[in-house]
Formats: C-alpha cells, structure tokens, sequence
C-alpha cells in the first residue's frame, strides 16, 4: 500500500473543474493508475480525500494498493515547473499499528441511513443525516466495527470536531447526484489492530469513488502531521 499527497493549484482551470466535481475528481484519480490491480485489489482499494483548509493550500490525499503516477494532474491542476507529488510505502505505519495506540485522526465521510422515501415504496434508499448530533452519532456508532474508540475529552464529550459540512450536487452521467459529506477530526484509540488496518486501506462509509471514507493518522501530540 501506498500514501500520496498532492498539492493543488486551485488557481488553475481544471484545477477548478476539478475541485467541483467529485465525479471529475474520482476519474482524473482513476487516470492515475495504468495497471487495474494498482488502483483495486482484494482487500484493499484506492481511497482519495480532499483537503480544502481556509488557507489557499489545497491538497489530494490518496491511499492506493500499487503505486499512482499523477503526471496528469501535475499538468492539469497543479504546479508543473516546482512541485509533482509525494508517495512513500504505507505498509510499515499497517503494520505497527497495535491495541491501545492512540492517533489523531482525519475522515470525510458520507454519514447516510437507509429508508423508505414514502411509507408505500418497495425499495430502501440512502438519506444523509443533515443534524450535527446525527452525524456525530453515525462515526460513533462504526468505530468499534472499524477497530478503534472516539477518546472522550474531560468533560464526557467525544473528543471530535465536525467541519465542512455539505451537501454538493454534481453530474454522473445525465443524473444529477446530492451527496452529504462532513470532515471529522479527533483522537481515536486503536481497540483491534486488524480491523482498524481493514478501515484503513477499504475505508469507512458509503461514496469511496467520491472522495469519502479515506482515514488518516497523526500523532497524537500534534507533531509531524501527516494527515
């Protein structure tokens, strides 16, 4: 497994086009990988985030089970004559992680539920949970499925702060798709190491090929951020 990080130049048209559309975005990373087995293996596939601080830094994360060349985007959206991209090996973070650890961590994910649009339709639907305490309550309730505990900060609260909440509507084809996304960060404690490194590299939640369920780690006193 690989980690990469990409500087945007937002600056630039396709960087634009690019940013706006995750449908763009998930097939400009898909562009990146010429051997079908570097971007999806059994177990493990390509993860990508988004992340669009205040500042006008913005940055690609990818997590992928071969190798990326991302001459494309360098030529595309990014910054061809100072900067490509970073790329180092994944698999010995995977494999030191163990029970009791603690991480600070970065998800943006598609908190959904599944539902009835009217009380007489046939088929089930996902719905994105809008409310700020629901979309808490949704990372909740999958971290002991993904191996890993929320910390509590000394007054009981989860240490977890929610940012960049929306919904974004863009094209697939000649549909229109509305997708709830929301960015977590906070510390985490790692409960099962076996299932926290599945959620790592097959990521967490629906919407993978838009940008959502990619997870990454820090250390938990703030230094050296690599998320």
């Amino acid at each position: 497994m690989f980690l990469t990080r990409f500087q945007i130049n937002p600056a630039r048209r396709g960087a634009r086009k690019l940013l706006s559309s995750p449908q763009a975005m998930h097939a400009a990373v898909r562009a990146g990988f010429s051997d079908p087995a570097d971007y999806e293996r059994p177990g493990s596939r390509t993860l990508w985030r988004l992340d669009t601080p205040a500042t006008a830094t913005v940055h690609l994360y990818l997590v992928s089970p071969g190798r990326p060349d991302l001459t494309h985007l360098v030529e595309q959206a990014g910054w061809p004559t100072t900067a490509t991209w970073e790329t180092r090996e994944y698999d010995p973070l995977l494999a030191s992680l163990q029970a009791g650890q603690r991480w600070a961590f970065r998800l943006t994910a598609n908190p959904v539920h599944s539902g009835r649009k009217t009380a007489d339709a046939k088929e089930t639907q996902r719905f994105g949970y809008l409310r700020q305490e629901e979309q808490e309550q949704w990372l909740l309730s999958r971290a002991a499925r993904c191996g890993f505990a929320v910390a509590t900060q000394r007054d009981g609260r989860p240490n977890l702060r929610l940012h960049q909440r929306q919904n974004q509507k863009f094209k697939r084809g000649t549909h229109g798709v509305t997708l709830t996304t929301v960015t977590y960060d906070g510390i985490l404690e790692v409960t099962n190491a076996d299932d926290f490194r599945a959620a790592l590299v097959n990521g967490i939640g629906h919407a993978k090929a838009y940008g959502c369920g990619l997870l990454t780690l820090a250390p938990a006193d703030g230094a050296a951020a690599t998320r």
